[in-house]
């Protein structure tokens, strides 16, 4: 049971990281319960609204592009509850080439819930840093 738990999670990431790649708002907000909260330094808990409101205005196609990548590290199963512990990067690429793109990375622990039987992002605490340019 838990590795297809496991595989469930493992696919919903891998969708989530899809899905924001596409600008593809409904798809991420449909991997996240009602009562998500992220967390990320230096700024106050983010809830769904506010995560759905972010996410708009860079699907708008004003907004810049978001790329990244997820490196799962581990996934544990607990009945209705799991958490996976991952490696994140973000690459964010400023709309027009009007500026450098930015790179964050850093570790993750995300808290997923299963409801009516699917696995929905709950929490998510995030420690992205901002990364160094390559010296020239």
């Amino acid at each position: 049971m838990h590795s297809d738990d496991e595989a469930q999670i493992r696919a919903l990431i891998e969708t989530w990281m899809v899905a924001t790649r596409a600008g593809d708002v409904e798809a991420v907000m449909g991997l996240m319960t009602d009562d998500v909260v992220f967390l990320m330094p230096g700024r106050p808990a983010m809830s769904r609204a506010d995560s759905e409101a972010a996410a708009r205005l860079r699907a708008g196609g004003a907004g810049p592009q978001v790329d990244g990548t997820s490196d799962i590290q581990e996934v544990q199963v607990a009945g209705e509850w799991a958490f996976a512990r991952s490696q994140l990067s973000v690459t964010v690429t400023p709309p027009g080439g009007a500026a450098p793109p930015t790179v964050r990375s850093g570790p993750v622990l995300t808290v997923f819930r299963k409801e009516r039987g699917r696995w929905l992002l709950a929490r998510d605490a995030n420690m992205l840093a901002v990364q160094a340019p390559p010296p020239t």
